[in-house]
């Protein structure tokens, strides 16, 4: 029995490097154009720049939730690039709070990373009191050409609202690259990370929605980073060490030998 495209179309994606998933995805939708959809929804890339010439050439993020067809929304002028008629955009109510997000996120960004991008988008939810909206952060080396490296941070969220309290649901992404080109060699690392979290939090005005979500944000991106840090540094330097130690073996097997003969004693 054939097993479905789609299925076959994400494993082979999570098999390859990483760091091109933005080329492999691009030559899978050439070779399966029907998949199209269901593939750009299903796969998280890194956000891309674009420039609002509307608004002063401002930068803003672009991915998969601020895109009409082949047009991207800014969420500075609430134009799309190129422009569109009947592009879809969020009613007065949430993009007023789109505005302030755009701004709150804004500073943590500032806090945070010290430079970098955001953005904020959000829209309607469809038969549902609530909205949906992502929160985008990336942020890549200055000297690209001998230590490349990004982060990529992509929050999707979904929130309920009640009458004095509402549920948030939180989909957080990191995509982490990091390098170094030297004359001989090259080292690349790259990968992602995606965990899932729920909350039910107090709500006295609108503006509640932004700190209940700045504060998800903020926990679950501490979290990831050092999971991060465990899985990226912590396991190579296993491996390196194990490859080349840095003390001679006959040290390592004296310290070896000494625990064992301490926890024979301890154990009697």
């Amino acid at each position: 029995m054939a097993e479905d495209p789609m299925t076959l179309s994400l494993d082979l994606l999570r098999r390859l490097p990483p760091a091109k998933i933005n080329e492999n995805l691009e030559t899978l939708i050439k070779l399966c154009p029907s998949l199209t959809d269901e593939l750009v929804a299903s796969v998280d890339q890194p956000s891309w720049i674009k420039y609002d010439k509307q608004a002063q050439n401002r930068e803003y993020l672009c991915c998969d939730y601020n895109r009409d067809g082949d047009s991207f929304r800014s969420p500075w002028s609430n134009e799309y690039d190129p422009p569109l008629q009947d592009g879809t955009q969020p009613p007065q109510k949430i993009r007023d709070l789109e505005i302030r997000a755009n701004e709150a996120f804004n500073t943590y960004r500032q806090l945070y990373y010290d430079g970098g991008l955001s953005s904020v988008y959000l829209w309607e939810l469809e038969g549902s009191s609530g909205f949906a909206g992502v929160v985008l952060f990336k942020k890549t080396l200055d000297d690209q050409e001998r230590t490349p490296g990004s982060w990529d941070s992509l929050h999707v969220f979904e929130v309920f609202e009640g009458t004095r309290s509402s549920k948030y649901q939180l989909t957080s992404t990191i995509m982490l690259s990091l390098g170094r080109k030297e004359t001989n060699s090259n080292l690349q690392l790259a990968g992602s990370l995606t965990r899932q979290y729920n909350a039910d939090l107090p709500v006295k005005d609108p503006s509640s929605h932004i700190v209940n979500m700045g504060k998800m944000i903020e926990d679950s991106e501490a979290k990831m980073r050092n999971q991060l840090q465990e899985v990226y540094f912590g396991k190579t330097k296993d491996i390196v060490a194990t490859l080349r130690s840095v003390d001679s073996l006959d040290k390592i097997r004296l310290a070896q030998d000494f625990q064992k003969e301490l926890m024979g004693k301890l154990r009697n």
